[in-house]
């Protein structure tokens, strides 16, 4: 007998374990029990989710859509653009005019089910790709239809949508999250995937993702694939970044060695190891700051690291560009020498990554 497969395990973990219901968040409290209390009085307004990504927005209003409709009604109420679709000013006229002009079949009742909600829900999600042209479509779109279409949303930065949107929704924060909302959920992953994971490397797995879930399963899925074992040194492997090891060892030779000797064993300890100059420069940021220097030599390494950022953006050679990081260290030194300050550079301990 042929069983069907398991549709399920063969998800990635991010849409594996993506809560389903608005009780199921892991953050974000204030915004949860707000929607909540919209849904039960039947006062949806338009919504406007800004935020870094993989803090939960998406998860919100999918959650929410689930709460106010049944899954035989979701085809037919929801409709949800995501950057994948064209969203010019014709999708505007056409696709979300269309699916707004028609009326919801069941109307308001006094019943308090969920199912009763009359009006559609529009997702807009990565609304920071729509053109203006599109969101000043949009803006008398959303006036027309308030009757009988309710939109929400979804964007990285609220500056990048128009203030004619902005007054006509209710705005939510989504911020990073804390990451002792993300332990939870990581270990309920771990265990319920059966993984081996250590200490170093759950701590290694929040500091690599900044407050950002998807970044967090992504990386704990990746390294669990390739590795036996998700400690601090597979996780930093898996995502091709220098572990706080590594960058201790560059940090200490670019504060005590000759610039020749400098070049060469960063060469050799990154660049031999494939690690990009620009995640190299993303650690040092952090590193600087808990370095104990003068202001004047603080200032030096931030713009002197800020420089060669922007010229690796503009396409120009690592190695050129390691040279000039290199320089902004010795002249952070020559800055401490000459504030008279006795800094102790080879006893510095730099910030664990």
């Amino acid at each position: 007998m042929v069983t069907a497969p398991n549709v399920a395990a063969n998800l990635p973990w991010v849409e594996k374990y993506r809560p389903s219901k608005l009780d199921e968040l892991v953050a974000h409290e204030q915004v949860v029990k707000t929607l909540t209390r919209f849904i039960e009085n039947r006062t949806m307004p338009h919504l406007l989710f800004y935020g870094p990504p993989g803090t939960g927005k998406t998860t919100t209003v999918l959650a929410a859509a689930r709460k106010m409709y049944s899954p035989q009604k979701m085809t037919s109420m929801v409709l949800e653009l995501n950057a994948s679709d064209e969203r010019g000013i014709d999708v505007v006229r056409n696709t979300i005019v269309n699916f707004a002009q028609t009326k919801a079949l069941q109307a308001f009742s006094s019943a308090t089910t969920s199912e009763n909600a009359a009006f559609k829900l529009v997702i807009l999600d990565e609304a920071d790709s729509m053109t203006k042209d599109a969101q000043n479509a949009l803006r008398r779109v959303i006036e027309k239809y308030t009757d009988n279409v309710r939109f929400c949303i979804i964007c990285n930065y609220m500056a990048s949508i128009i203030p004619a949107i902005q007054s006509r929704c209710t705005r939510f924060r989504f911020a990073p999250l804390d990451q002792k909302l993300i332990v939870p959920r990581l270990e309920y992953i771990v265990k319920t995937e059966n993984l081996n994971m250590t200490p170093d490397g759950r701590d290694a797995l929040l500091t690599v993702s900044k407050g950002d879930m998807r970044t967090v399963i992504n990386t704990l899925q990746s390294t669990a694939m390739s590795f036996d074992v998700i400690s601090e040194t597979t996780v930093y492997q898996c995502i091709g970044q220098p572990t706080p090891k590594e960058m201790k060892e560059v940090i200490k030779s670019l504060l005590n060695d000759p610039a020749k000797k400098c070049l060469i064993n960063i060469k050799s300890k990154l660049f031999g190891n494939g690690y990009a100059l620009q995640d190299v420069i993303t650690h040092l940021h952090d590193i600087i700051y808990t370095l104990d220097i003068p202001d004047q030599a603080m200032a030096t390494l931030i713009t002197g690291l800020g420089e060669v950022e922007e010229n690796l953006s503009t396409g120009c050679s690592n190695e050129t560009q390691l040279a000039a990081v290199v320089a902004a260290f010795f002249e952070a030194k020559r800055l401490c020498v000459a504030d008279m300050k006795n800094v102790q550079l080879e006893d510095v301990e730099p910030m664990e990554l």
